[in-house]
């Protein structure tokens, strides 16, 4: 019984840190904060996570799930990441919490870095393509600058887009990065 009211406790501070950390962003998020949203006492946030940034490390974990791209033909290899990237981004906000946070917070950003790193770069060595890291943040620059417009600036054009408008706009520039000559 305690076990599960420990859990419940411990979702709901996660829950309530990636709502505060997006809206506020890492640095004006405070634990008290924190803690006042999941209706606790600000000492249990650091029995539980310790402290602020470890709190913040957990609460952002993200997940790609990239699928395997290795039976994807050349042609559709953007198009199948793509549809996967928005389907990712309209399930899950805690990408959206890691880019507000990550223009203003170092640890914020080197998360978005190792997501990027230590997903995409591996998927892209297993499709045996030359310059997996730099083609990796190649595509970053693509996926992050959209979700960017999109989520957080939210500019009209790019938040009108359907899915499949944004994957039709999308895939041939991440084809080009994912299977396209670099120089």
């Amino acid at each position: 019984m305690a076990e599960r009211k420990s859990e419940r406790t411990r979702a709901a501070i996660l829950t309530a840190a990636r709502e505060r950390f997006g809206a506020d962003g890492y640095e004006r998020a405070t634990v008290r904060s924190i803690a006042a949203d999941a209706a606790i006492d600000p000492a249990m946030v650091i029995r539980y996570f310790g402290s602020k940034e470890k709190l913040f490390a957990e609460a952002v974990e993200f997940d790609i799930r990239l699928p395997d791209l290795s039976d994807v033909p050349a042609a559709d290899v953007g198009t199948t990441l793509v549809r996967h990237l928005f389907v990712r981004w309209e399930s899950d906000d805690t990408l959206r919490v890691l880019l507000r946070t990550a223009a203003t917070n170092e640890t914020a950003a080197e998360r978005m870095r190792t997501v990027f790193a230590s997903q995409l770069a591996p998927t892209l060595s297993r499709l045996a393509v030359d310059q997996p890291e730099l083609r990796a943040g190649l595509v970053a620059t693509q996926a992050l600058g959209f979700a960017l417009c999109r989520y957080i600036l939210q500019f009209p054009p790019v938040t009108a887009l359907s899915a499949d408008e944004a994957v039709a706009i999308l895939a041939p520039t991440i084809t080009h990065y994912l299977t396209g000559p670099l120089s």
